[in-house]
């Protein structure tokens, strides 16, 4: 299956199944709790588990490079890899995520597949001149 027709899918499905959180105020809330869990989760992994650690700095890099080559010098202050338990874990919170987020979507009728696509051509056309 492609992935615009999962989307789309997921979308449906969503749709289908949001029954209890069906108030907006109630999406919004499940979604802010939701980010909330990824947050945590991200951050137990470091602080429960010690899978990874994170070591943030300040960022450094040449003035005289290009915009273009200053990502070589962006570091993610993560070291170490997760492990299978902490992946699974996010991934568990992601996919919650990403249901509220499908939930406010529908919501405020918005399909998921021209988001996609409008983000991905907003980012292709301005590259590096997006700083995110």
């Amino acid at each position: 299956m492609k992935s615009k027709e999962v989307v789309g899918e997921f979308q449906d499905t969503v749709e289908e199944v949001l029954i209890r959180h069906r108030s907006i105020l109630d999406c919004l809330s499940k979604f802010f709790e939701s980010t909330s869990r990824v947050n945590r989760a991200i951050i137990k992994t470091a602080t429960d588990c010690g899978c990874i650690s994170i070591n943030a700095i300040k960022q450094q890099f040449p003035e005289k490079e290009s915009l273009k080559e200053c990502s070589k010098y962006m570091n993610s202050h993560i070291k170490g890899e997760l492990c299978e338990h902490c992946r699974e874990v996010i991934a568990e919170e992601f996919g919650n995520h990403l249901f509220y987020l499908t939930a406010l979507c529908n919501l405020l009728n918005y399909n998921m597949e021209e988001l996609f696509e409008l983000e991905y051509d907003r980012i292709s056309t301005l590259g590096h001149f997006l700083l995110s």
